[in-house]
């Protein structure tokens, strides 16, 4: 929209219209000092002289009469169908016998909420936060990942072939015992999200047992302080490493107040858990991988991709470094 004394904006044309209607210009030497043609100058005085200074107004483009528009019973069967059963567009017009389009625009029109955006079980939009500062709230979460055998697994050696990992995850020799052992077959991806900026700290250790988990908030903390933030609470699922002694005496060490999300909802915590499956779908099954250190090779790069170059949706486009100044001038 132009500036509301531009020329022919509000003012321009109530000013070209008295010219015309109060001072007896003519149309030609109106247009002229307006530089519009004389059709634009008739019409803008023929307005004036039936409405007055409300005719200047701009007028909506909408047509007066929209005879291909669905009929009111329709939308409202629509718009019924969305609020007690929760479909989508295409389901919708399946059920009714309409095209999905023309039931997604009802659904805006009507300023229903994308299903994403809605609580299934009880139908209303959900609610999302976000901490004002870096550091604010710092989300932790562990991922069990798979290793890759040498050679490749299936994506690589075909089905058959990379059958004899899983068998070999299958051989007690290979299990972490309840003593702590590690696991050969499985990599932990221990990972702290900050909850303002989205900017992550991954590592890879051999376990998720309370000590493993207890020794990653210290390099954490070191990892974020380098671009100027400082932890302050850390958010936690329920797991058994963070309900430990352990975690809490290290977190305590280090000044971290630890908190744990309510009991079966994980989507407290749900940043962490979203920024797993980014990195596994991103790096970890992002291409065949021939051996499990090659993989673990190319963590880092990604990391510093997501970090400072990997564009956001929840950040309007724009990486995490984008929220924390000093990252892009020591993370280059």
């Amino acid at each position: 929209m132009s500036h509301r004394n531009a020329p022919l904006t509000e003012t321009g044309r109530l000013r070209l219209a008295r010219c015309v209607v109060d001072e007896g210009w003519p149309l030609r030497r109106a247009a002229e000092r307006f530089q519009v043609s004389a059709t634009t100058a008739a019409r803008w005085a023929a307005r004036y002289r039936e409405l007055g200074a409300d005719g200047m107004r701009d007028r909506p483009c909408r047509p007066h009469h929209s005879p291909n528009r669905l009929p009111a019973r329709t939308e409202r069967r629509i718009i019924a169908l969305r609020v007690t059963r929760r479909p989508g567009p295409a389901r919708i017009a399946f059920r009714l016998g309409l095209n999905p389009s023309t039931v997604h625009r009802v659904l805006a029109r009507y300023g229903c909420p994308r299903l994403a955006c809605l609580d299934r079980a009880a139908g209303v939009p959900v609610r999302r936060y976000e901490r004002e500062r870096p550091g604010e709230l710092i989300h932790v979460d562990v991922k069990k990942l798979g290793s890759i055998p040498d050679g490749g697994g299936w994506r690589v050696t075909g089905k058959a072939t990379g059958t004899r990992n899983s068998q070999a995850h299958r051989d007690p020799a290979r299990r972490r015992t309840r003593h702590g052992r590690p696991d050969l077959g499985y990599g932990y991806l221990h990972t702290a999200l900050d909850d303002h900026s989205r900017l992550a700290c991954t590592e890879i250790l051999a376990d998720e047992t309370g000590p493993t988990a207890a020794a990653f908030p210290a390099r954490a903390a070191v990892w974020y302080s380098q671009p100027g933030s400082t932890i302050e609470p850390v958010l936690s699922d329920n797991g058994s490493c963070y309900a430990s002694r352990t975690w809490a005496r290290a977190c305590a060490e280090l000044g971290i107040t630890p908190k744990r999300t309510r009991p079966r909802r994980p989507q407290t915590n749900g940043k962490a858990e979203r920024y797993h499956r980014t990195l596994a779908g991103q790096w970890a099954y992002t291409r065949p991988y021939h051996t499990e250190t090659e993989r673990r090779a190319a963590l880092p790069a990604w990391l510093h991709t997501y970090n400072n170059h990997r564009g956001h949706t929840a950040l309007g486009g724009h990486p995490p470094a984008s929220r924390v100044p000093n990252l892009s001038g020591q993370y280059s």
